[in-house]
């Protein structure tokens, strides 16, 4: 079972997280930003599951995180400065982001 988020918080250019099981996690917002799991960031797959990544081109406001929010109890929505903000970072993906969690 993914630990919850305890805390989420800006801390200079960086995302940091702990967990319900004490771990922390210090991620760089630009690596955030280039791992956003949306159809516009990642694309979409059609019906017989084709489907190309698409160009995605940032700018120094593209890593700049301008606010959040959590949704439901499952994930994350950050709005970058650049106007970004159809990513939805599951927990368990927000948790898989970080290579020292076990």
């Amino acid at each position: 079972m993914t630990p919850q988020i305890t805390v989420l918080q800006t801390i200079g250019r960086e995302l940091a997280i702990v967990w319900s099981d004490g771990h922390e996690t210090y991620l760089p917002l630009e690596e955030v930003r280039k791992a956003c799991p949306c159809a516009v960031c990642c694309g979409e797959p059609d019906v017989l599951g084709r489907g190309d990544k698409p160009q995605v081109r940032h700018t120094p406001a593209s890593f700049e995180l301008d606010s959040s929010e959590m949704v439901g109890g499952y994930g994350w929505k950050p709005r970058w400065a650049d106007g970004h903000a159809t990513g939805i970072y599951s927990i368990g993906y927000l948790r898989r982001l970080d290579p020292s969690a076990a």
